[in-house]
């Protein structure tokens, strides 16, 4: 992936849902013959929901799909080629994920860092893509009158690209493709997983027997012509879907797109994959030791059916009866019953050529797997015993249809399902289909697929297992062969990565390298309605509504948390929400849970270092009905022994596993240097081993009394759902929960470094070094806060327009992403970089990200300024797009005492923002010698070399006993 994203396929379920479609093919105009075709979906609630599409297809083969949303000013672009790895051969791996990097860098006529330069003029989401075994696909999110930039990039991305690609650009990428893999796989606990379940599931040979992300040895020996003939023979228009979602005016869209792409040549035939079946034979186990696992892991892998295949449906619908709550069997055993684990996880990997269904589970340090495949097959017994009914299948489809809603909250979300369906069907209005066949799932059907797939049917297993503890593993397993990295100074290919590309342009017919203009429709932003109130008893509510999707998503925020936690006793905030997951007064978990369930809703209560929250999202139609459910959870918790039992234990587990992960070590051992071992916030807020042996439920008791009151809480809720059905579903916690007056403790605050000092914790044989540099700052509260966050996005808050992302990863090659961050809340803040970057590179990464801070002021200048504006204030149009966006609006207002304008209020701020004000605020706030400096890495290799920073000697934070 380019960043962090991935579009995987859901199971879609809708009420009364009507596509409209015209499907035209266009032959050398711009006129189109419509042919009109209304469907409309099996009734399963009173909401209506209107997707209209309109599909053509140009001369050269290009399919395109309009769809008009005018909810909001912006309109998504996504560019979906038909080639993911399955197009791949042996030997030659990861060159679809490769291309999907390489499209961003540069194209013929947008120059180096073409997209990603323009996204941050326009104010766009961040280009952004993911690769699929069976897709690649581009997208983004951008202000409306920038539509005709979009089409223009992606034509050049497709047409004008190839070229661009050069010896050191591939050297280049090749290092970012392998950092990715090393944050991936290599570098966490259970990362080869997938690997020896695809190299045994399927025969050799088969698409899907490699991974996505391709092998280190297939990436260093992929020559720049192998790169080139896999662009030629795929990306090209007849293999790919270009879909505008938005507000847009079709006509001139229509004509953009002749412009821009109807001169690119249409490529050689392209024939669908046929599907292959895995064809398991006999079942296969086989074992790892993990570098990084804490307790063992199993996983079971059947073969199962492809991506929409009728089988598909009634399997996705048994994985929920399996695993899917309390009441499901393998938690009934494993979970409650043996205590085994802390979770049972299902899944399905459905592709367009096969599909796979897996059953995971992370067992609790020191347990044996073979005890929890006898565990798996009791719960299989059992469910043949207790069968399920009719009302099971109805809850799982109110479930589904809750996803499919929230899966259409943007314009985004909306053009992929089209382009989805238009990739593996042919037709975006398979949605229908989609929709009946997942509410035409029987009982029988289940059973079927079940006998079919999954009961006495062939898998392979695979045991994950700590390092020299094999004897936790499946009995009669083989070791798995996984190809490990070695940490060698100086293994890489040496590259210079600003070279430029010499190379003769591609001709077209007008001058491409002339960007095209903002176009006149007005941008006009039109911020949400925003009312508020105040029960008697001190809690406010703050509401927004739009009736965009059938849906209301809420958020309790009820300030506190960890901060009330005694310092021997740290994590009972924590436990104290989880409890409050685990059912009511007079309601089991197990009956809370299906009650939820039933109404398509989900309510979920955390707790962290500052809040106790409870966050939710249901249908607009149970709505009321859910918020009954929320005041029981608030008001009358069922203080289970034994649930509290299985949530310590739960605890534990987690916490141990978050010692043996890099990412989860660097996070707290910053926070301890950064506050100091006694300050209550240097501790995490699942607390430690230690502490949570102490807690009992009578801490969790009296935490609840004591620490929770409405003076300290916000309710905020946005969706299809008016003031008056809000203030009608809260009013009775006026007298139903009274005030406590409660004020939260008042805490020091850390104080600045007074010099940079450098920190290490070792993790052996660590493929990835994780650096974390920053220092206390400000608090969110601060006037200065916000214009230092506009501060930073040039130096690493703006992902590809950063210099940081911009040196390490673009230039050097050293990492798959760093940024820099300033973060905050009433109480503190701190300015945070943080990157997993190779280990043999330690020292030059530190090193250079510690360059770019000290002449960041110095070389911040009036194009940096016109760039940094352009984001912010074009970025707007996006700012209220999703029912989540919505939320932290008022969140925001809520917190720090914002105005429902303050959106606006900031973009006037930063029209009138100067250069000086940007060079004042650097020099105020990036301050690189007064820095806390930790990484988190492999000592043996790097340790000794951080002495070359200048910064005295690295201080080991873990040595050897």
């Amino acid at each position: 992936m380019k960043a962090s994203k991935l579009i995987a396929y859901t199971a879609l379920c809708t009420s009364a849902l009507l596509i409209s479609c015209t499907d035209t093919s266009i032959k050398n105009t711009t006129q189109t013959e419509k042919t009109q075709s209304d469907k409309q979906a099996t009734p399963h609630s009173s909401a209506d929901l209107n997707i209209e599409y309109e599909k053509f297809t140009l001369e050269n083969g290009l399919q395109v799909i309009f769809h008009i949303d005018r909810s909001d000013p912006v309109v998504a672009v996504a560019l979906t080629a038909h080639v993911g790895s399955a197009r791949e051969l042996p030997g030659r791996t990861g060159f679809a994920h490769l291309f999907e990097h390489l499209l961003f860098l540069e194209s013929e006529n947008l120059g180096k860092g073409g997209l990603d330069k323009m996204s941050a003029r326009i104010g766009g989401s961040g280009a952004n893509g993911s690769t699929s075994r069976d897709r690649t696909n581009y997208f983004q999110t951008v202000p409306k009158n920038a539509l005709e930039k979009m089409i223009w990039a992606e034509a050049d991305k497709l047409g004008y690209f190839i070229n661009t690609v050069t010896e050191p650009v591939l050297a280049k990428e090749k290092q970012v493709v392998k950092n990715e893999k090393r944050q991936s796989n290599d570098n966490r606990p259970y990362g080869h997983t997938q690997y020896v379940i695809d190299k045994n599931l399927y025969p050799e040979g088969h698409p899907y027997s490699w991974q996505v992300i391709g092998s280190l040895e297939d990436l260093q020996n992929a020559t720049l012509q192998d790169v080139k003939d896999f662009f030629n023979r795929w990306y090209v228009p007849n293999n790919v879907t270009l879909v505008v979602s938005g507000d847009f005016d079709k006509n001139q869209a229509t004509q953009w797109i002749h412009k821009y792409f109807d001169e690119i040549p249409k490529g050689e035939s392209i024939k669908r994959n046929k599907q292959q079946a895995a064809n398991l034979k006999e079942s296969k186990r086989l074992y790892f030791e993990d570098n990084y696992a804490k307790s063992a892991q199993l996983t079971v892998t059947w073969p199962t059916v492809p991506l929409y295949h009728p089988d598909s449906y009634p399997l996705e619908v048994l994985r929920e009866l399996l695993s899917d709550g309390k009441s499901a069997v393998m938690n009934k055993i494993l979970v409650d019953q043996l205590k085994l684990t802390s979770s049972v996880r299902m899944g399905a990997y459905d592709s367009e050529l096969a599909g796979q269904t897996s059953i995971r589970v992370t067992a609790f340090e020191g347990i044996d797997l073979n005890s929890v495949y006898t565990a798996i097959n009791q719960a299989f017994a059992l469910f043949e015993q207790e069968k399920f009914s009719e009302d099971d299948l109805e809850r799982i489809k109110a479930e589904q249809e809750t996803q499919f809603y929230q899966g259409l909250s943007s314009a985004l979300g909306k053009g992929f399902q089209l382009a989805q369906y238009n990739i593996y069907t042919g037709e975006p209005g398979f949605i229908n289909q989609d929709v009946n066949n997942i509410l035409s799932v029987s009982s029988d059907d289940v059973w079927r697929v079940y006998n079919k797939y999954i009961k006495n049917q062939p898998f392979v297993a695979t045991s994950f297992v700590p390092k020299d503890n094999a004897q936790l593993a499946l009995t009669n397993s083989i070791q798995a062969d996984v190809v490990e990295e070695k940490i060698v100074i100086g293994a890489e290919d040496k590259f210079d990565a600003s070279q430029q590309a010499s190379y003769e342009k591609t001709p077209s017919s007008f001058d491409r390298s002339i960007e095209p203009p903002y176009d006149d429709s007005p941008l006009v932003i039109n911020p949400p309605k925003v009312w508020q109130n105040k029960l008697t008893n001190g809690l406010t509510l703050y509401g927004i509504e739009n009736s965009e999707v059938p849906l209301v998503s809420f958020n309790i925020e009820i300030a506190g948390g960890m901060l009330f936690d005694k310092p021997n006793k740290i994590g009972v905030a924590r436990l104290t929400a989880e409890l409050m997951n685990r059912g009511t007064k007079n309601k089991s978990r197990a009956e809370l849970e299906n009650a939820i369930k039933k109404l398509g809703a989900q309510i979920n209560v955390s707790g962290s270092k500052d809040s106790i929250s409870i966050n939710g999202t249901t249908l607009a139609k149970n709505y009321s009905q859910t918020i009954t459910l929320v005041k029981e959870i608030l008001l009358e918790p069922r203080w289970d022994q034994v649930e509290f039992d299985l949530a310590k234990e739960a605890t534990i587990n987690a916490i141990k596993q978050m010692a043996a992960n890099p990412n989860s070590i660097a996070a707290l051992e910053f926070q301890k240097l950064l506050y100091g071992q006694d300050h209550l916030l240097a501790n995490s807020h699942f607390g430690t081993e230690k502490s949570i042996n102490e807690i009992n439920i009578a801490d969790l008791k009296t935490y609840y009394q004591n620490a929770l009151s409405p003076n300290l809480t916000k309710f905020h809720v946005v969706g299809d759902i008016t003031q008056q059905a809000v203030n009608d579903s809260i009013k009775s916690l006026a007298s139903n929960w009274p005030n406590k007056s409660l004020e939260l403790p008042q805490l020091t605050t850390p104080s600045m470094p007074q010099k940079a000092q450098v920190y290490f914790y070792d993790v052996p044989n660590a493929k990835q070094s994780m650096i974390t540099i920053g220092n206390p700052a400000l608090k969110a509260t601060d006037t200065d806060f916000y214009p230092a966050q506009v501060m930073n996005y040039r130096l690493g808050g703006g992902s590809f327009a950063s210099q940081l992302t911009q040196e390490l990863r673009e230039s050097k090659g050293y990492t798959y992403g760093i940024r820099s961050s300033f973060s905050g809340s009433k109480l503190d803040g701190s300015f945070m970089i943080n990157s997993g970057v190779r280990a043999n590179i330690t020292l030059e990464a530190v090193a250079l990200v510690r360059d770019i801070m000290k002449n960041y002021e110095l070389g911040f200048n009036e194009q940096d300024l016109a760039v940094t504006k352009g984001y912010f204030l074009k970025s707007n149009a996006r700012r209220f797009e999703t029912l989540g966006a919505k939320l932290e609006v008022l969140k925001n207002m809520s917190e720090y005492g914002l105005p429902a304008d303050y959106v606006q209020q900031r973009a006037t701020a930063i029209e009138t923002l100067t250069l000086a004000d940007i060079k004042a605020l650097a020099n105020k706030y990036i301050q690189p010698d007064k820095m806390i400096y930790l990484v988190v890495g492999d000592a043996k290799t790097q340790l000794n070399r951080l002495k070359d920073l200048g910064l005295g000697v690295p201080v080991l934070l873990n040595p050897k006993k």
